[in-house]
């Protein structure tokens, strides 16, 4: 999780998640190779509402890490993506996405989108 503090936040600031095709794409190559009771495991979690579906509250980190969408890396480390334990990780200027989002992980795409 880089630099930030992201330990014991369960997952609080991961959420909604704006997503693009490529990373959908991405998404849902990872979530299909991933070990069946690991994908459950993370699918039947209870999460706060808002939350990001990927979220692993059981192991407070993302479940989907190696493919997580770029909003996710640049969180904590612009301007406008604060992380409010470590303010001072945000040393770049405004974030703003390469690519156009397709939907929102956890209301536009949820576990039914992903088998």
């Amino acid at each position: 999780m880089g630099d930030l503090p992201c330990k014991g936040c369960k997952g609080l600031c991961c959420g909604p998640v704006p997503i693009s095709e490529r990373e959908l794409r991405h998404i849902k190559k990872h979530i299909k190779k991933m070990p069946a009771k690991r994908r459950d495991s993370l699918k039947n979690q209870q999460r706060f509402l808002g939350t990001c579906i990927f979220f692993d509250e059981a192991n407070d980190c993302c479940g989907i890490h190696p493919v997580r969408p770029a909003i996710c890396r640049a969180f904590g480390h612009h301007q406008n993506l604060v992380c409010f334990r470590k303010p001072e990780a945000a040393s770049a200027k405004t974030y703003y996405p390469d690519e156009k989002a397709v939907g929102t992980l956890s209301i536009d795409f949820t576990w039914k989108d992903f088998g």
